[in-house]
């Protein structure tokens, strides 16, 4: 998840545990951003693995060294328990390492001694959605309540907070479970793969074989089941001989698959899907784009125009906004 809702979730979790006591809430809250630090670990987590992003930092070894260290230190700081400020920096600390885990990417939380991950994937990485709702949680609770309304209403608006994040994530986590169900009641899917609407979900099939890869996808709505697909694509791994225009749809995809793979990284790391269409004026233009990575009805991904005259490729790594069909 990003670290703005991070912070706020491990806010709202230490306010669930302590009350509303600043200093908790504060050293909560700090713990809670902590794991991501690890960024600051770069080069040197080139050598040593163990402190990349979603290393040690995001285990439970970590936030409890975190824990521990920031309980003898705390006090001199702000008054408060040792024991008090260790408690809500574990709690914070965790929920970064449950909150990373619920989504598509994955954590070790028993770094070193183990390197199983903790992978829900019920929610996008970075989900613009919740992105800006805790953008405005913080500006609501920091800039336009604290200190200018009654204090029993400020406590109110962290109670509807915390409710309509505990929801939110209860709807996320009972999706993936319906999606789950469904994908292997129809067959033919491999994956379930989260939208930034939490009713909306993909399922995924990708497979490669003999230097091609096909990619298959659906859209599941929950209480609807499929509205759309499956949908089905596939491009070779290494560019095919060729001269000329492409005369076709699959002549335009087969031809700029590894020309988009090359530009964006974003492909390779993602799920993918891709389209072609004709020119007005000749030629064809193919759009590879992620369906994972996706926001206001853009995708990162890339767009490869193929000129009428057989000229050289035009390739354009960025958002792309496909033209038939996007999660």
């Amino acid at each position: 998840m990003d670290l703005l809702t991070h912070v706020l979730l491990a806010y709202l979790l230490t306010y669930g545990l302590v009350g509303f006591h600043p200093q908790y809430l504060a050293a909560g809250a700090l713990a809670g951003g902590l794991p991501d630090a690890d960024a600051l670990f770069y080069p040197i987590s080139r050598r040593f693995p163990i402190l990349q992003h979603h290393g040690i930092t995001h285990s439970l070894l970590g936030v409890t060294i975190v824990a521990s260290v920031g309980a003898v230190v705390a006090p001199h700081l702000a008054s408060g328990a040792p024991l008090d400020y260790f408690a809500v920096l574990e709690a914070g600390g965790i929920s970064h390492i449950l909150a990373d885990g619920f989504t598509n990417f994955s954590v070790p939380p028993l770094l070193p001694f183990s390197r199983a991950p903790l992978h829900l994937d019920a929610d996008r990485a970075i989900n613009f959605a919740t992105l800006a709702m805790s953008i405005a949680s913080f500006y609501l609770l920091l800039g336009i309540e604290r200190n200018h309304v009654a204090f029993t209403v400020y406590t109110a608006t962290i109670d509807v907070l915390v409710a309509l994040y505990a929801g939110y994530l209860a709807v996320r986590l009972a999706g993936r479970a319906v999606a789950g169900r469904a994908r292997r009641r129809l067959g033919g899917f491999d994956h379930v793969v989260p939208t930034g609407n939490p009713f909306v979900w993909l399922l995924i099939s990708e497979r490669t074989d003999g230097g091609q890869r096909t990619t298959a996808f659906a859209r599941y709505v929950l209480g609807r089941g499929i509205t759309a697909g499956p949908y089905r694509v596939e491009g070779p791994l290494e560019v095919p001989p060729h001269a000329g225009a492409p005369q076709s749809r699959d002549e335009a995809l087969a031809w700029s698959y590894p020309l988009a793979c090359r530009a964006s990284s974003v492909l390779d790391r993602t799920y993918h899907f891709g389209e072609a269409y004709p020119d007005a004026g000749g030629g064809w233009t193919a759009t590879w784009y992620s369906l994972e990575f996706t926001m206001f009805g853009r995708a990162a991904g890339v767009r490869v125009q193929f000129p009428p005259d057989g000229a050289p490729a035009r390739v354009h790594a960025g958002f792309v906004r496909p033209r038939d069909r996007l999660a």
